[in-house]
């Protein structure tokens, strides 16, 4: 069984700065795709940045300059490294896999394997 968890998040100022880590148990001799995703109250679900197992990353151009992902000394880890943070980040960030990603994306649809989510909440 697939799991995917991601570090607690947290409140942070303005300006600020947070990285959230996830990983992904289950199958060990598989490498996913992973990607960062994250929901506002009231907003669609948008995609920041993803990557593959080289390290090749795609990130939005809503984050871009701010956010950063990298792949974590792990197999099948990743970091978000959230610098500059807005009020507008505030939502519930979520981490996703698959292992069957081919081409970069952000699509949400295209990810089989979820996190539960982790809040992160941004003060003005």
């Amino acid at each position: 069984q697939v799991q995917v968890v991601e570090s607690r998040g947290g409140s942070v100022q303005s300006g600020g700065s947070l990285t959230l880590s996830c990983a992904v148990s289950g199958h060990a001799y598989r490498t996913y795709y992973m990607g960062w995703f994250r929901q506002a109250p009231g907003k669609e679900r948008e995609g920041l940045a993803a990557i593959d197992s080289d390290g090749n990353a795609i990130v939005a151009d809503v984050v871009k300059g701010r956010f950063i992902v990298s792949r974590a000394n792990a197999k099948n880890a990743v970091t978000l490294q959230m610098n500059n943070l807005k009020p507008e980040d505030t939502a519930m960030y979520h981490c996703a896999a698959d292992d069957s990603i081919v081409v970069p994306t952000l699509d949400s649809f295209m990810y089989n394997y979820w996190g539960q989510g982790t809040q992160v909440t941004v003060s003005s």
